[in-house]
């Protein structure tokens, strides 16, 4: 194989699929906590949901952009 056929270190699916996963939990457990304080934890879940699919869309694109 040359140098340039070669898939590059880090671009695989698994690597971009695991980063989009994190982000969600990360911003659901965040959303989980704030709504713990307000006695709100389902609704600001599934908010955090939502927001973790879009910033995990926008780590996942600013990270790949160039493959």
């Amino acid at each position: 194989m040359s140098p340039s056929s070669r898939p590059r270190r880090g671009s695989s699916p698994v690597v971009a699929g695991s980063l989009l996963l994190a982000t969600i939990i990360l911003c659901a457990a965040v959303g989980a906590g704030i709504g713990s304080l307000f006695d709100a934890i389902a609704p600001l879940t599934i908010v955090g949901l939502f927001l973790g699919f879009g910033a995990g869309l926008a780590v996942v694109i600013s990270r790949f952009r160039d493959v």
